[in-house]
């Protein structure tokens, strides 16, 4: 049974957790069905901006701004400029064929299917929590764990990001046509 929360006796926390996951729902969906690429992209900033927000709300100033710097900032600048460089916003587009948006509606379903499952199925964490007195906040830990036993994952994801910048460009560099 779903529990729908009595505002009357809520918390400040729990009104701006509600306006946060409603803001956040909404501007998600309106990124997807969004027809214009330009405002899809800026209805993703919003997005990504409450997130940080609801990572606030859970005492996690650091993660909330790298978010900010890293989602909201460096990767939604390089989608409006992938965006822009491509032109995506033509009306002459040529649409999908239908086998492909049967596939992808497949997909979808699919997914939803397995996560809708998985969330069923699963089970909350029974037991005392054992505090280790660490401050997990603090940038020293984050950089020591980060650097050293997740130093690989890093890499990869730097690479990736160089990968898909170098793609951008070269899909974006016009031909030159010779007369």
């Amino acid at each position: 049974m779903i529990h729908i929360p009595d505002f009357a006796n809520a918390t400040p926390v729990q009104i701006i957790f509600c306006f946060l996951s409603f803001i956040t729902l909404i501007t998600a969906f309106l990124a997807i069905f969004s027809r214009n690429p330009i405002h899809s992209a800026l209805y993703l900033v919003i997005c990504f901006f409450t997130i940080a927000g609801h990572y606030l709300l859970l005492n996690s100033q650091f993660l909330a701004i790298v978010h900010v710097i890293v989602y909201s900032g460096a990767i939604m600048i390089l989608f409006l400029f992938t965006i822009m460089l491509m032109n995506l916003n033509k009306q002459n587009e040529v649409h999908k064929p239908r086998i492909t948006r049967l596939g992808a509606i497949v997909s979808f379903c699919l997914i939803c299917v397995v996560l809708i499952l998985i969330f069923i199925n699963s089970k909350p964490i029974e037991g005392e929590y054992i505090a280790t007195g660490e401050d997990y906040q603090s940038i020293k830990v984050l950089g020591r764990v980060l650097l050293n036993e997740y130093m690989v994952p890093f890499e990869f994801a730097s690479v990736l990001l160089l990968t898909a910048m170098i793609g951008v460009v070269l899909l974006s560099k016009k031909e030159k046509t010779e007369k």
